[in-house]
């Protein structure tokens, strides 16, 4: 064994990757949270269409799922390091690209800018499965959901500070709603360096190399089929599978209604602060109780925390559908129970995604369900404004409490796990 395995603490490195990921996710979290709180806005002062509006909160969601692929393939071959710091770097070029699209009102580059911003959402929701590299399986959801968590410090702050922000906009020249990606350049940036210096040892290689020493060994990671298809992967992977569907499920609910409810209180008339304060109680709702969340992963197991989500998802989208244009306390108790139901779903989700994988095949695989989750959630963000432009905000609600009846069909029919990962449904 190498000296440098030898006296390493991996309980001390796991903790340190925890608080290393940690930090970049509050960083980076500001950066994709303004983002999300203007996009719809900006874009319908440029084209003037509620419809074509909802495209930018697509092409943010799709850039995620194109980008969470290519972190995953960075991230076997180089490392979590190598992945995290590229997607963070390319999502403050595209929040840079956005101020440029802003101050000359133009769709395309709008467009082209929100994309590349996508590229932070991705390294942001893939630095959770990171989290779970050097876990045990006892406490993954507890890895994991810690670093979910972090997001929370810059995603809550980033969009009650879109107003200050305007104003520094204002006084650069730019439109007001331009602040939210200034914020963007910074936040991801930072995180993107910080990464860089501070994830060291990397967490998914050091896994590898703890893995061939525990005898999976290396003529067993050689007969791996590491070039297999991942959907014949996932496909051999029953749980697995369900992680995929349930993830991909709550989020396309999220997206789609989270997505509008900007517009749908703009058009009542609620200002730019209000509507920054309730995009933030949404993403508490997301982000804050995940470490809870995990925990009731690890102790009551998936299925249980998963039947939460979907229930809390059903709540959500009902109280939010009912409500009248502007704000109100029903919409911001909708909004903040479509987070805490994704959070459910999410972390829940996620330990299926890794259970019973390899360090070879998971990066691929994890890369995967982003994929899917990100395409799921791109497509219902294309249709949200189409929904909303002709038939409201209401009918779009009810077509996302669809998504919330599918995750709990997919825990009805959940296999049981093997003993090796029972995450307490044994």
């Amino acid at each position: 064994m190498p000296a440098v395995k030898q006296t390493t603490d991996i309980g001390r490195v796991q903790r340190r990757t925890v608080a290393t990921l940690a930090t970049s996710q509050a960083l980076g979290g500001v950066g994709v949270a303004t983002g999300i709180a203007v996009s719809a806005i900006i874009a319908e002062e440029i084209v003037g269409s509620a419809t074509l509006a909802g495209l930018t909160s697509t092409t943010q969601v799709l850039g995620a799922a194109l980008a969470a692929y290519a972190i995953a393939g960075l991230a076997r071959r180089g490392g979590r390091r190598t992945g995290l710091a590229v997607g963070y770097a390319v999502g403050a070029c595209g929040a840079a690209l956005s101020v440029v699209a802003a101050a000359n009102a133009s769709f395309l580059l709008l467009l082209l800018g929100t994309a590349l911003l996508g590229s932070a959402t991705a390294a942001s929701s893939q630095a959770r499965f990171a989290a779970a590299d050097l876990a045990e399986p006892h406490s993954r959801g507890r890895a994991l959901s810690i670093v979910v968590w972090a997001t929370t410090v810059g995603a809550v702050l980033g969009p009650n500070v879109v107003g200050p922000a305007g104003d520094v906009a204002v006084g650069l020249g730019l439109p007001p709603a331009s602040g939210a990606y200034l914020l963007g350049v910074l936040g991801t940036a930072a995180a993107a360096a910080y990464l860089v210096l501070r994830l060291r040892p990397d967490p998914l290689l050091l896994a590898r190399e703890l893995e061939r020493d525990h005898q999976v060994t290396d003529d067993v990671l050689r007969s791996a089929p590491t070039n297999e298809p991942v959907r014949h992967v996932v496909r051999r992977h029953p749980r697995v599978l369900a992680g995929v569907v349930v993830i991909a499920c709550a989020h396309a609910s999220m997206v789609a209604v989270m997505g509008m409810t900007p517009l749908h209180m703009d058009h009542g008339g609620a200002s730019l602060q209000v509507v920054g304060f309730v995009i933030s109680v949404h993403i508490l709702g997301m982000y804050a109780f995940s470490p809870l969340v995990g925990w009731l992963t690890d102790r009551s197991g998936q299925r249980k925390v998963l039947a939460l989500g979907s229930g809390l998802l059903l709540l959500a989208v009902v109280l939010a559908g009912t409500t009248q244009e502007g704000s109100s306390a029903r919409l911001t108790a909708g909004l903040f129970l479509l987070g805490l139901g994704w959070s459910c779903v999410l972390v829940a989700g996620s330990t299926l995604v890794g259970e019973g994988l390899d360090t070879v095949v998971r990066p691929r695989v994890q890369g995967f369900a982003d994929l899917v989750m990100g395409l799921s959630a791109a497509s219902a963000g294309a249709l949200s404004g189409v929904v909303v432009g002709v038939w409201g905000f209401g009918t779009l609600n009810a077509a996302a409490a669809v998504f919330s009846v599918t995750i709990a069909v997919v825990v009805a029919v959940l296999p049981r796990p093997v003993a090796a990962g029972c995450h307490g449904e044994c």
